[in-house]
């Protein structure tokens, strides 16, 4: 920032991770639609492993073999200790603009999504949440009494009732720069039925944007279920997964004494798809770790029969290693289990993460 340049990387655990942590779990940062994953700012990585150092990665593209340098990212620590990250940094942006705008429905605002991604005009930042997410932002941080009635009328004046919300974000080197982009965008949103909601919603969710880990903990603390699982598709798989999944939820925690508030957002964005984060919360209970222990088993067994991934940015570890060989077939465990055993053939770096011990 002082030398003027960023990485900019900012996923919500930035207050308790690392760098080395952001590499081995291929992290996602909230404006990775507009500069990508943190795969993509990284040019080079070290690694100190059972059998001596490997380094992978100097230059800005090689064509020397396979690109090694992706099998030491997202390797979280099966194959060893990261020492040493050399990373690709960018201009500080110094036109930002943050605003908050309406989707017609959930599937509105995917196509608007979709065709900004295809055409070019993603901004930094861009975040669409399904109508159950819209409820619970809006309730919480959306205007009340009066101000909500004038709200609730300029949209009902536009042809939209509780609609999609939709956080764009716009950082870029110059307003020239964010003009013509935004305007551009803004001209494929109309088309879609998109209403501006204007520069404070974009402002009071950028200001609140690190607080859902405090609030969880605070419903945790008051006997609440909580938590949270994501994915990513193609966009023509997206509507369908979105709905399969919401269902396994609701399927597998709905029963007399609960009644669960499943809600999901878009955050990363890309030409060819896209992810989903869903939150669940429920009134909790005695047995609410094994009521969600079931509910995750039910719903990452639907994910990929859906066309969706095991996970987008969370990572592997120990909860999603049953569905890894699912998604990467034999081979691809055959291939895992031997660079396992080259580089760590004692099986002494971090025991079953990525393949479960008994393999």
């Amino acid at each position: 920032g002082a030398s003027g340049f960023t990485l900019g990387h900012l996923p919500q655990s930035w207050e308790r991770a690392s760098i080395g942590g952001y590499a081995a779990t291929r992290s996602a940062g909230q404006a990775s639609s507009g500069f990508g994953r943190i795969d993509d700012m990284i040019e080079s990585v070290t690694l100190a492993t059972p059998i001596g150092t490997w380094s992978a990665g100097r230059v800005p593209a090689s064509a020397a073999g396979p690109n090694l340098m992706q099998l030491a990212l997202g390797s979280e620590g099966a194959f060893g200790i990261i020492t040493e990250i050399t990373l690709r940094v960018r201009r500080l942006a110094i036109a930002r603009r943050y605003e908050g705008a309406i989707a017609p429905c959930f599937e509105a605002g995917i196509d608007a999504c979709r065709e900004l991604a295809q055409l070019g005009l993603t901004s930094a930042v861009i975040r669409l949440a399904d109508e159950a997410e819209t409820v619970a932002t809006l309730s919480m941080s959306g205007p009340v009494g009066v101000k909500r009635k004038i709200f609730d009328r300029y949209l009902a004046a536009r042809g939209v009732g509780q609609g999609a919300l939709l956080i764009i974000g716009w950082e870029e080197h110059s307003e020239a720069i964010l003009t013509a982009r935004r305007d551009a965008a803004w001209a494929v949103l109309k088309k879609f039925g998109v209403v501006a909601l204007g520069k404070g919603v974009g402002a009071t969710w950028e200001h609140g944007r690190f607080s859902g880990p405090y609030l969880r903990d605070t419903l945790l603390d008051s006997g609440y279920l909580v938590e949270t699982f994501e994915t990513a598709t193609s966009w023509a798989e997206l509507p369908n997964l979105h709905d399969v999944v919401r269902r396994e939820a609701l399927a597998a925690l709905e029963d007399p004494e609960h009644t669960p508030y499943v809600m999901s957002h878009i955050s990363h964005v890309y030409e060819t798809g896209a992810s989903l984060y869903f939150t669940v919360i429920d009134s909790g209970g005695a047995d609410s770790i094994k009521r969600w222990v079931a509910a995750k088993a039910a719903i990452s067994s639907a994910l990929h029969p859906a066309g969706g991934t095991i996970t987008h940015h969370h990572a592997i570890g120990r909860e999603h290693a049953p569905w890894l060989g699912a998604e990467i077939g034999p081979v691809g465990m055959g291939l895992l289990r031997a660079i396992k055993s080259e580089l760590d053939p004692t099986g002494i770096m971090n025991p079953g993460v990525l393949i479960p011990v008994a393999e």
